[in-house]
């Protein structure tokens, strides 16, 4: 899309529209009022943070232990993910400080690819639009805070919950943007005060502390050997991780970017893993292996009951419930404003509405839009296998893109562009390790699972993987629709139109020109 770096300054507090302006190739008013950045350091790590622990650390340990098939394994698992993360938040940190806007993988990907126009566009709006990236945690919080009140979760009772959750944290984002910040830093915290309460339990049960027999999980005993069930168990550490990225999805609002971005990442990233392994390692010294693969996405609330019995079975379940209620108010926030970002590209219908930040300086129909989204995925997919699928459907394509923004920034500094940036060679081992484990991810789950390492209950294994190539495909479809197809029976071209607005933000329209007329 003939896009360049030369003209970004990051250095000030406004919106980063050098970039904007040399795609449109015309320059916006100098008068724009731009709203001032309201990130700061620490609500960037409690981004990263609350979008990395959700429900993942309390609802996947089960299933990761089933696939791999011991508890030397898990363990080593999650040392994996933790390296994936690691050197995946130092690619993000390198394309984010060379492109500092709002939208993350979107604009990485339109700088690789500018040819042809419009083409990466469609398909990453595609994706970043379809994918209900909170539904899965909605349907957690649903989960944990129906068996805090002593309630089955029946279908219809778990997604109405569900349907609350989300729909709580679409109205305060969109209305209320700082009391949505700040609830998320708290919720952080708290999430903090769960995670170092679990390992606190799991000190104390491998001391013997525990109203059950003590188990033996720290061995490779039962080790699988299946490249299938190690990738699904990956993909399921790898959900646990998601979110190193999500400062990049909201950069344009970032205070600083250059010193915050590089600080945040890691700090996050670093704490998070060391509260992961002593989680697990407390799981495992809690409960028994078929307790554990047993308990399905209730392995925290066993842990409580193993140690200190029911009632504090029930206290863990609320608390767990408010960590799945953060991590959908991060994911949100950042969907919200990479549908924006979309909807300002003048690529979808009403491309003016979904780009809006009105009228409570937030971007409400953006949010709106993965809310609706979300709610498709609660409504119609099967409960048992809804938060399976949601994880492995979003891990998949994103590992599409990971794989090559990765590969991207290996081949540019091999061969640079003028504007590109020089790019230091810890980082190129790291997107080269980032790149390699991700080709893995791709190519993996088109290989049939052994008899019981199924990811699904009704679905096939490899729905996922279909899905998430299904979903590119609608954006390359829909980019041969329309830019290719009517334009030629229309008998006319788009032309980039770019637009500041009342409220600061440069917006793109199209604008159909007659063919006679050029």
């Amino acid at each position: 899309m003939g896009k360049s770096l030369k003209d970004i300054d990051d250095s000030d507090d406004r919106h980063d529209t050098a970039f904007d302006r040399q795609v449109s190739n015309e320059e916006a008013p100098d008068t724009v009022d731009y709203h001032q950045r309201t990130v700061g350091l620490w609500s960037a790590v409690f981004l990263i943070f609350n979008r990395i622990i959700g429900t993942g650390i309390f609802a996947t340990p089960s299933t990761i232990l089933a696939l791999s098939g011991s508890g030397g394994l898990t363990l080593f698992m999650w040392v994996i993910g933790a390296i994936i993360a690691f050197t995946g938040t130092y690619v993000y940190i390198s394309w984010g400080l060379a492109i500092p806007k709002n939208a993350g993988e979107k604009n990485y990907l339109e700088y690789l690819f500018q040819r042809p126009k419009y083409f990466i566009t469609s398909v990453y709006s595609s994706y970043a639009i379809l994918m209900a990236w909170a539904a899965g945690n909605s349907l957690v919080f649903g989960e944990y805070i129906l068996r805090a009140a002593n309630v089955a979760p029946g279908r219809w009772t778990l997604r109405l919950v569900g349907f609350a959750c989300i729909t709580f944290a679409f109205l305060v984002h969109g209305t209320t943007l700082k009391w949505g910040l700040r609830l998320q830093n708290v919720l952080g915290s708290l999430k903090i005060f769960i995670l170092v309460f679990i390992i606190v339990s799991g000190w104390v049960a491998l001391g013997g502390h525990l109203k059950v027999e003590k188990p033996h999980n720290f061995n490779f005993s039962g080790t699988t050997s299946s490249a299938s069930s190690f990738c699904l168990s990956l993909y399921n550490v790898i959900w646990s991780y998601i979110g190193f990225s999500n400062v990049n999805y909201a950069l344009s609002e970032l205070k600083n970017p250059r010193r915050n971005l590089r600080i945040a990442g890691p700090l996050a990233v670093g704490i998070v893993t060391v509260l992961y392994m002593l989680a697990n390692i407390a799981y495992l010294a809690s409960a028994s292996k078929e307790e554990i693969t047993g308990s399905g996405r209730l392995v925290a609330a066993l842990l409580f009951r193993n140690v200190y019995g029911p009632r504090a079975e029930r206290a863990l379940n609320v608390f767990v419930a408010l960590s799945a209620l953060g991590n959908v108010l991060s994911v949100i926030f950042s969907q919200g404003r990479v549908n924006q970002a979309i909807g300002n590209e003048g690529v979808l219908p009403f491309s003016k509405l979904w780009g809006s930040n009105r009228p409570f300086n937030a971007p409400l129909a953006g949010l709106f839009l993965h809310w609706a989204i979300c709610l498709i995925v609660i409504f119609a997919l099967p409960p048992g296998d809804a938060y399976n699928f949601v994880i492995n459907v979003i891990s998949y394509p994103l590992s599409v893109i990971n794989a090559v923004i990765s590969i991207g920034l290996l081949y540019l500094s091999l061969r640079p562009r003028d504007d590109w940036p020089k790019v230091d060679s810890w980082t190129l081992v790291a997107a080269a390790f980032f790149g390699a484990a991700n080709i893995f991810l791709v190519i993996v789950p088109f290989i049939p699972p052994p008899p019981g390492a199924e990811p699904y209950i009704e679905l096939p294994y490899w729905t996922h993987a279909v899905a998430g190539w299904a979903v590119f495909a609608v954006g390359g479809l829909y980019w041969v629709l329309w830019s290719v197809i009517l334009p030629k029976i229309g008998r006319y071209t788009l032309e980039r139109e770019a637009s500041v607005g009342k409220d600061g933000l440069l917006r793109h329209t199209f604008v159909r020109k007659p063919l006679k007329q050029l």
